[in-house]
């Protein structure tokens, strides 16, 4: 049973403070002009290794033993948060194995190896990749470090909504890509505990849609899954985060490719930012109509990753040039 309070959040800040960047809370003049609202945006996509997982991976790490530490450690990922494993396993020369799907971008990929850890392809999705790491895990003796459901990783990611808060504390809602859970429940804490009117609000893509189903009927959906832009949000969830999610988080929209694809450009454009898909799909939510309450409100949107093949985004780009 996870357990995240917004004193486990306040510790992470304080554990991981010193190895993070304190990434820019900017106004979005434009996407403010769209939209109707005084929207503003969380640049995580500007965090090092490219995403606002090193938080949770600094601060899960941070928090293990010796004994621990000198067995190593392994996760799974789709990519985002093996990169962030594997920066916080190097700064403290710790053994970290990464077991990623074959669907993980080549530039996670890369990102990945750069920092020192030990990279192995499993399986044709997350979920595949996710049980061969345990596998590996009880082989080797490596402390599984898993991508969400777990409650430092929580605490880690709630810090991205309390430094945007503590800049900012007026925000009306909070709108949070969610993928496994991790972000949209660290956000939701920290939040809450701030402030409990305000909103928050997960995206997901119909391509990967279980949290939306999951939320709805309060239980874990069978959901089918597809292929999806935003690579960093697909894959299943877990009855934990699920069961937290369900006393502080308010609801969860779902975006077409089409209009991931359309936020992805919107982004380069207009602030000419490389977004992954899975960091862009509150914008394509705000910009195609999904959150047509939020008129007149002040909306924090959290845009969480970077780390999109070059070739993909300029194809993108080029689509609607």
């Amino acid at each position: 049973m996870l357990n995240v309070s917004m004193l486990s959040v306040l510790q992470a800040k304080k554990r991981i403070e010193h190895e993070i960047v304190k990434t820019p809370l900017m106004k979005s003049d434009a996407l403010s002009l769209h939209v109707g609202s005084e929207v503003w945006l969380k640049l995580e996509n500007l965090q090092k290794t490219g995403s606002f997982k090193l938080r949770g991976a600094l601060n899960k790490i941070s928090s293990l033993s010796k004994e621990e530490l000198g067995r190593g450690v392994i996760t799974a990922s789709a990519g985002n948060h093996a990169q962030g494993v594997a920066y916080a396993a190097s700064l403290t020369g710790v053994s970290a194995l990464i077991v990623v799907p074959k669907t993980a971008p080549e530039t996670k990929r890369a990102g990945i190896q750069r920092y020192g850890a030990e990279l192995v392809v499993h399986g044709d999705n997350y979920d595949e990749a996710e049980a061969y790491a345990y596998r590996l895990a009880e082989e080797t003796g490596r402390t599984f470090v898993h991508a969400f459901e777990d409650n430092e990783i929580i605490a880690g990611q709630g810090t991205v909504a309390l430094e945007a808060l503590l800049e900012q504390p007026d925000f009306d809602a909070i709108v949070v890509p969610a993928g496994g859970g991790g972000l949209i429940c660290g956000i939701a804490v920290a939040a809450k505990a701030l402030n409990p009117a305000i909103e928050v609000i997960g995206i997901q893509t119909h391509a990967s849609p279980p949290w939306y189903y999951s939320f709805k009927e309060r239980r874990l959906a069978d959901v089918t899954y597809s292929d999806s832009l935003a690579d960093g949000l697909h894959g299943g969830i877990s009855q934990g985060n699920l069961d937290l999610a369900l006393t502080i988080v308010d609801q969860f929209v779902l975006v077409e490719e089409e209009q991931v694809a359309h936020a992805m450009y919107w982004l380069a454009k207009e602030h000419h930012y490389m977004v992954e898909g899975s960091g862009a799909v509150g914008v394509a939510a705000l910009l195609h109509g999904h959150l047509p309450h939020l008129k007149g409100k002040k909306v924090l949107n959290i845009v969480s990753g970077s780390n999109v093949d070059a070739a993909k985004l300029g194809k993108i780009i080029n689509s609607y040039t």
